[in-house]
């Protein structure tokens, strides 16, 4: 799909796309159409009202301009948010590969000028995800995506804001793409290959640590939940250093357990194939980086991936076992299943031995619990920082990927305390089981700035559960990449 500008509405297209307010009787910024037309679209606008996301197609016939003419139902004014103009974009972009377009343009409308480059992104976010669908193993691939112009007066904001939105779908494409492979087709080794790609063509700086070297360092976590499985683990680093030399890194950990059966602690056999998403923290990592370096945001931010592969094997981990993390701590293991927290324990501890980072922000698939607590459309995040939730969530909002905070004192620290070694890898029971999950994670840092984000409930989409939105088609989600990135610009 490409995506350029134009200043004209009056510019041939095969489908000129407006939008359209409820209640209204105009479509935003369409310019004057003969009065047969006019007619038409009078009509079709009493018939749709401009309800939110409902779509109607007047044929244009001779030989216009534009050879169609699509009204989208934005909904009212006053409840108008970034997520509506994306959701709307989506369905429009959707309507125009169904009708095999080669092309289509959409107006943004004048009313939207005053805050033109945020409703940009929108619209390119929202109608480039939307034609996002994961066939890379199907015979009958999906049709082409038509491409798309976005018509809008004159600004030297306006290009920039197309590129930057670009690049950020881009990101959490890529990261879908990644997520939706199966775990025959995408091991430890497999991501190591994904990060070392991109890290070259985009001249990062890409390291690999491999199992022998994990074990001789004291990676015990990352080696513990490993070597059940014969595809080894890797410790993926990617460093973008663009900023001062002086300047402290944002260090970006991500979970990616690229198939999880749970180990000897065997997850029931239903749903078991949706563990290919428990690789989905890492997943976004890599997105973020890939967008970051295009990009070429003047920071420095580093990348860290744990990836393994939790399987029942013949030297799998088992409940009983005591090990030794990165960091020095010995933790007990109850339950294999709980081994996500394993293997960030040790990167969030290496990333701030390594980096002395400026803050540490992680992504994981790691609790259930944090389904059963907000349901599939809101993630968790946990922190000791106040400063950096609030400017993850200011992001959040922007880019319509919810969270909620969760508290972490005390109190909880004192459930992952084990009898016999430092921690064990449970908290109590059930209760609370995404916050001692969380405090495990804090117990492997000193004093840097942290947050952790639990996508387990929002990484993909899970049934009815999920919100239909159409940038979000069945599959990874890409959750995570647009929000750190909208988080990591305003740096």
């Amino acid at each position: 799909m490409k995506i350029k500008r134009d200043s004209s509405a009056k510019r041939k297209t095969e489908l000129l796309c407006g939008f359209v307010l409820e209640d209204s009787n105009k479509v935003l910024g369409l310019p004057k159409v003969d009065s047969k037309t006019t007619s038409s679209i009078n009509q079709s606008l009493k018939d749709m009202n401009g309800k939110l996301g409902k779509l109607t197609i007047i044929p244009i016939p001779g030989k216009k301009q534009a050879q169609r003419i699509l009204l989208a139902g934005l909904g009212k004014k006053e409840n108008i948010t970034n997520d509506t103009i994306r959701f709307v974009s989506g369905k429009i972009a959707q309507t125009a590969r169904e009708l095999k377009l080669k092309e289509f343009s959409i107006i943004v409308p004048p009313t939207f000028v005053n805050d033109s480059v945020s409703s940009i992104s929108q619209i390119v976010e929202g109608a480039k995800m939307s034609l996002y669908k994961f066939d890379k193993f199907k015979a009958e691939k999906v049709d082409k995506s038509p491409d798309m112009t976005i018509i809008v007066s004159k600004s030297s904001k306006i290009s920039k804001a197309i590129k930057i939105a670009e690049s950020v779908a881009d990101g959490a494409i890529f990261t879908k793409s990644i997520a939706n492979l199966p775990p025959n087709e995408c091991t430890p080794t497999t991501l190591a290959n994904f990060a070392k790609n991109i890290s070259k063509k985009n001249k990062m700086k890409c390291t690999v640590i491999s199992q022998p070297e994990l074990k001789k360092k004291g990676f015990g976590g990352i080696t513990a939940v490993g070597k059940g499985s014969k595809n080894e683990p890797k410790l993926i680093t990617m460093e973008h250093n663009n900023g001062p030399k002086n300047q402290k890194p944002i260090v970006l950990v991500g979970k990616a357990v690229t198939f999880d059966t749970g180990g000897i602690s065997l997850k029931p056999g239903q749903s078991m194939d949706e563990m290919k998403f428990d690789k989905c923290g890492g997943c976004t990592v890599l997105g973020i980086m890939k967008s970051v370096s295009e990009l070429k945001l003047p920071i420095n931010v580093v990348g860290i991936i744990p990836s393994v592969e939790n399987m029942p094997g013949g030297e799998a981990y088992r409940p009983g076992d005591i090990i030794k993390l990165y960091n020095g701590k010995t933790a007990e293991i109850l339950n294999t299943d709980a081994e996500g927290r394993l293997i960030l324990a040790d990167a969030l501890a290496y990333g701030e031995k390594q980096y002395s980072p400026k803050a540490i922000i992680d992504f994981a698939t790691l609790t259930g619990a944090c389904i059963i607590a907000l349901g599939n459309n809101v993630a968790a995040i946990v922190s000791n920082n106040e400063q950096l939730t609030e400017k993850i969530t200011t992001s959040s909002k922007t880019t319509t990927e919810e969270i909620w905070e969760l508290p972490l004192t005390q109190d909880y620290m004192d459930m992952i305390k084990s009898d016999v070694a430092d921690i064990k890898n449970i908290g109590i029971g059930r209760a609370a089981g995404t916050i001692t999950a969380a405090a495990f994670l804090k117990s492997a840092i000193k004093d840097t700035p942290w947050a952790h984000l639990d996508i387990a409930g929002v990484a993909w989409t899970q049934g009815a559960a999920t919100k239909d939105k159409p940038y979000n088609p069945k599959g990874a989600t890409g959750f995570g990449v647009r929000l750190i990135l909208d988080y990591l610009q305003k740096l």
